[in-house]
């Protein structure tokens, strides 16, 4: 190869374009050439003119390229069909008769996630799919291009996989290719889109926080993460940047957000996951009220941006109303069933069950009363399970004929049995339910037995949304263990002003300036109005326990910030994955994650968390002992 030649191929092959070399002279040849080239590259890299989701009876008579995944073949003998497929839907591409042979035998080879490039013309199907877009058209392959050949999936990629979930997990970037999962990802991309849309109209500032942090001693387990350059010492990895979205307040910014990943180290559950997203914000200047007002906005805009309703009403609802009521701090109002408290009609008749407890309460069941024996020993065995706690079960069946029959008709009569009926506001056809215990734990078990019989009775549409504030938390709870308090949210957050002079006389009393917003009986968002006092803060690290040393140590940069001047600010966070879950109509947030961690915390598709190597251990300093892993 010579010289010129050797400049040619550099020219040609190097991807540099040349319209973009106008000091360079070309000989004609060289500039027929590079022509040639262009064209020829532009026509290659054209793998498609439409997706596989877009092609209509318009387009009729035209020539399209397509490029997707083969979901599956039919191959009828004289005519094969193939459904591709992209993220925007599914073709049905058909080689009949008039398929060029070589094409037709090309077709014949393919497999299911075979990545293929398919040239053709459009045309009218003579049997319509009306399940999907493109059903009245498939295409006429006149080429067709195998990109990558695929091994057989573990399991179908469709809507209904026959896949199990751990499974599923380990090949998660094939189940990502199924259109429910896909579609619900689609979802949370616009849904962040519509957060960061509202929140700029209200003048907030988006701004990122860091990932390496100082590790605080008070919520859920840290993250750590050892310094290699800094021998014997931890980062943690972020519950919540809510310490740093203080600072930014101090800083002036005013109204702060953030769509961050948080991490917390605690066991796991449907609505949990060991990462996950928060809607953080922050604002100055402001009270309670300002909060409820902006983000019961943010709430509106979403519903109506998304899914295309209209919120109007968010009640409040005082936490100790919802434990009264409702045996739970995140409430289902989408029914009524509240509960009822009857220990001053049920004490003293000689049962001993009722007249030993602290509290006897339950619920009615509308329409219950035709439940039969096995019916109702079902439910017994139900709330005597260790996660509901109760001994035994009582109930009354006020029959549509308007007599009383009980589990305890040897100890009441049907006089005391009408108090009860009347009490409950209970109707002929109805049936109660009824617990017995100490009374904190017995509110718990009756708001889940609440719940248990709202899904037998079809009572919590998922299509249905009734929102609520839950205000008044209590400021902190007595841990029996520890013998100390701890903050109910964190310990930044506000006493009630009216509420103050108890924190030294009877701190169990205090509410706190905190609020949850929950929807359909799931907290989708807290916060509270912040503590921007530097003596009060430290009185609340007293109370929970903290030294002044100790204090200054964990928190001393953020007291320091107060010394400043810092403005009266409060916030809140929305769980995000919870939150989409909810608009998507799933019971779990995993689906709502692209690569979400299993019950156990783990990535079974890479494999972690894993072992790391002596070397590794060496650089961050860290001593261990080495066990065979069993």
């Amino acid at each position: 190869m010579n010289s010129t030649s050797i400049f040619e191929y550099h020219i040609l092959y190097s991807g540099i374009n040349f319209k973009y070399l106008p000091n360079l002279i070309f000989s004609n040849q060289l500039f027929q050439k590079l022509l040639i080239f262009a064209a020829n590259k532009n026509e290659t890299t054209m793998y498609r003119t439409h997706t596989c989701g877009e092609i209509r009876i318009n387009h009729q008579g035209s020539e399209v390229t397509l490029a997707g995944w083969v979901q599956r073949v039919r191959n009828l003998g004289g005519m094969t069909f193939i459904d591709l497929r992209d993220r925007y839907g599914i073709t049905q591409l058909v080689f009949d008769e008039k398929t060029e042979q070589s094409v037709a035998e090309l077709g014949n080879q393919l497999g299911r996630e075979y990545v293929v490039q398919a040239t053709g013309t459009v045309r009218e199907r003579s049997s319509k799919n009306k399940n999907i877009p493109t059903g009245e058209v498939e295409l006429a392959v006149t080429a067709l291009n195998i990109l990558n050949s695929s091994d057989t999936p573990p399991f179908t990629i469709e809507d209904e996989s026959d896949g199990g979930d751990e499974i599923r997990m380990k090949y998660r970037y094939l189940d990502l290719r199924r259109a429910p999962v896909r579609d619900t990802l689609i979802l949370r991309s616009k849904m962040a889109f519509a957060t960061r849309s509202y929140l700029d109209s209200q003048n907030f500032i988006e701004t990122e926080t860091p990932v390496l942090i100082k590790s605080t001693p008070e919520g859920a387990r840290d993250f750590v993460v050892p310094s290699r350059m800094n021998p014997g010492e931890f980062y943690a990895l972020p519950q919540s940047p809510q310490q740093l979205k203080q600072l930014l307040m101090v800083a002036g910014f005013d109204r702060y957000y953030q769509i961050v990943k948080c991490f917390r180290d605690e066991d796991l559950r449907a609505d949990r996951q060991p990462e996950f997203t928060q809607i953080d914000c922050e604002m100055s200047f402001v009270e309670q009220e300002d909060i409820l007002n902006m983000f019961e906005g943010l709430t509106k805009y979403l519903f109506k941006q998304i899914k295309g309703i209209d919120i109007t009403e968010f009640p409040r609802m005082p936490y100790s109303e919802a434990m009264g009521s409702y045996g739970s701090d995140k409430p289902d109002i989408r029914f009524g069933m509240k509960i009822k408290d009857i220990t001053a009609l049920a004490k003293g008749h000689g049962f001993s069950v009722f007249d030993d407890a602290e509290f006897i309460g339950g619920i009615c069941a509308e329409g219950c009363s035709e439940y039969t024996r096995k019916q109702t020993d079902a439910l017994t065995e139900w709330v005597k399970r260790p996660q509901i706690g109760a001994k035994g079960l009582v109930y009354v069946k006020v029959n549509t004929d308007g007599t009383i029959k009980s589990s305890v008709d040897k100890f009441y009569s049907a006089e005391d049995l009408q108090k009860w009926v009347e009490l409950f506001g209970a109707k002929p056809g109805d049936l109660l339910l009824i617990l017995s215990g100490v009374k904190e734990k017995m509110l718990k078990a009756i708001g889940d037995m609440r719940l248990e019989m709202a899904n037998q009775l079809g009572l919590r549409d998922k299509n249905v949304f009734q929102p609520l504030w839950v205000v008044d938390f209590p400021l902190l709870e007595w841990d029996e263990d520890t013998a100390r308090f701890y903050a109910m949210h964190h310990p930044f957050t506000a006493p009630k002003p009216e509420d103050i002079p108890l924190l030294e006389t009877n701190p169990g009393a205090v509410r706190a300036n905190a609020y949850d917003l929950v929807i359909n009986g799931v907290e989708i968002g807290g916060g509270s109005v912040r503590i921007f006092d530097k003596a009060l803060q430290a009185r609340m690290f007293g109370l929970l326990g903290f030294t002044p040393e100790q204090a200054e140590y964990q928190f001393g940069f953020l007291m320091n910030a107060f010394k400043f001047g810092a403005p009266p600010h409060a916030g809140i966070a929305f769980g995000f994955d919870r939150l989409t879950s909810m608009f998507a109509g799933l019971d779990s947030i995993r689906d709502t994650i692209a690569f979400p961690k299993n019950n156990s915390g783990r990535d079974v598709m890479m494999d972690s968390p894993s072992m790391i190597s002596l070397e590794q251990l060496d650089e961050l300093n860290l001593v261990v002992n080495l066990k065979e892993k069993k």
